[in-house]
């Protein structure tokens, strides 16, 4: 009679990249072949299980007790496993979900209205909910403070969700996972909470999330005051969190602003799945102003990248880390890419700049202040004129630049120690324009704004020499 030949049971292999360090495997071997292994695997940063398989019989026990896909498999006759890339090895991943596909956005018109005379907070807050925000987060920081409490008292009706979170660290990540799900969301801070946040938006910006970030610039460096003040806008031209990030930072000058440009925030959000910032400062926040609604609100719709939860999205994945550095440095060249598609965004006004040659360069409160003194100065004989950016970055060079040629002096005005001057002279370089005209400038510091006559006076005294 002949002896039947026994068939060898496949042995498990490990694939240290799918593994998780659970131990499952390790309590279910009899045989004592598995461990935990006591170095991090770098790819993954976590810690996989060991295999001795001196001592394997082949049960499976710990292929089927393994409940990451793919961690622990049987081992096939004739391949090296070693020499294979663990994320081609199985093919890909088996799924039924559809391609997600876009849900757009749609307007919904509204019925005009009178104008509203409300604090800039307020429009800002109005701002938001019209674009379509119902998702709120933040913690109480003057002076920004109103526009939470109103969307506290409004969101809820509306359908929304307004969350004092318990610290400004909190409230980003809050951002981070609503984001995630492809919605509108958005907080109000002044300048020590958004420092806080700065880590949370440099996650953001690496995932490619959207989220409006209204900061209401105070009195600094540290705790300082609650006075108005411009120092922020080196954070958020320069120091959004650590690595290569930048984001659209807008900077509205009247109450009007604040709800227009906040709902543009919204808008340039999702188009570049990108932070966006609204930078006003605390005057302008607190500042009652004439607002005129506009004739449509947004109904803000799903994005096909959005991780919404149904099985249209369920092939989505968002996240910023990237091991390799290979894989990193892909990640920032894509993001370079975009960032220099958002300078097509940059923004600017300007006021009696066709023959000026004295341009005030001013933005949020103070630019109203220097287009007081160019109507002033005007009426004195003086050429002057007055150039606004709305966007600080990206900086409106292409519209400054023109009108260089016929400028004796450019004229900074700032509630702050040099930032805003900083931007004017880094970008111009960086566009070629390496002469400039005269530069002087009007600085305030600490709360304290520029006023109309120092401005006038200073550009007296330029003529006078």
């Amino acid at each position: 009679m002949a002896q039947a030949t026994v068939k060898e049971r496949p042995k498990p292999y490990l694939v240290p990249e799918y593994c998780k360090g659970c131990g499952r495997c390790v309590s279910v071997c009899v045989k004592g072949c598995i461990a935990f292994d006591d170095e991090i695997n770098p790819a993954t940063g976590l810690v996989p299980v060991v295999l001795d398989l001196t001592k394997c019989n082949g049960c499976g026990l710990c292929i089927e007790a393994c409940p990451e896909p793919y961690g622990l498999r049987e081992m096939e006759a004739g391949v090296d496993y070693d020499l294979q890339d663990p994320a081609r090895l199985f093919g890909d991943k088996l799924t039924t979900a559809p391609e997600p596909v876009d849900i757009p956005p749609r307007k919904i018109p509204l019925p005009a209205t009178e104008p509203l005379v409300i604090k800039g907070n307020y429009a800002a807050a109005i701002g938001a909910m019209l674009a379509g925000c119902r998702h709120m987060f933040g913690y109480p920081i003057t002076p920004s403070t109103e526009g939470a409490e109103l969307l506290a008292k409004i969101m809820p009706k509306m359908g929304g969700v307004f969350l004092q979170a318990v610290s400004e660290v909190a409230t980003v990540n809050h951002m981070y996972g609503t984001a995630g799900a492809g919605l509108p969301t958005m907080t109000f801070t002044s300048s020590p909470g958004f420092s806080l946040m700065l880590e949370g938006i440099s996650y953001m910006v690496g995932a490619e999330l959207p989220g409006v970030f209204i900061n209401v610039m105070r009195g600094g460096p540290g705790l300082g005051n609650i006075a108005p003040e411009q120092a922020d806008i080196k954070l958020a031209c320069h120091g959004l969190g650590h690595g290569n990030t930048h984001a659209i930072s807008l900077v509205p000058s009247t109450p009007q602003e604040m709800l227009d440009l906040t709902m543009l925030a919204f808008e340039l959000s999702f188009k570049y799945r990108n932070p966006v910032i609204v930078l006003a400062d605390g005057y302008l926040g607190q500042m009652t102003g004439k607002v005129v609604l506009p004739n449509h609100q947004i109904d803000p719709g799903i994005p096909s990248w959005a991780v919404w939860g149904d099985a249209s999205h369920r092939r989505n994945l968002i996240s910023s880390i990237y091991i390799t550095e290979a894989d990193l440095e892909e990640r920032n060249l894509h993001l370079n890419a975009k960032y220099e598609a958002m300078q097509v965004e940059a923004r600017s006004e300007s006021f009696m700049t066709d023959d000026a040659d004295v341009v005030l360069v001013a933005c949020n409160t103070p630019a109203r202040a220097a287009k007081g003194a160019v109507e002033a100065l005007r009426q004195r004989g003086v050429k002057a004129g007055l150039f606004r950016p709305v966007t600080i970055w990206p900086f409106p060079v292409e519209a400054l630049t023109p009108l260089l040629p016929h400028t004796r002096h450019l004229v900074v005005v700032e509630a702050s120690p040099g930032q805003i001057a900083d931007e004017v002279r880094l970008n111009m370089s960086r566009a070629g324009v390496t002469v400039l005209p005269e530069m002087s400038h009007v600085r305030r510091m600490g709360g304290v704004l520029p006023q109309q006559a120092e401005i006038v006076d200073h550009v007296l005294a330029l003529r006078a020499h």
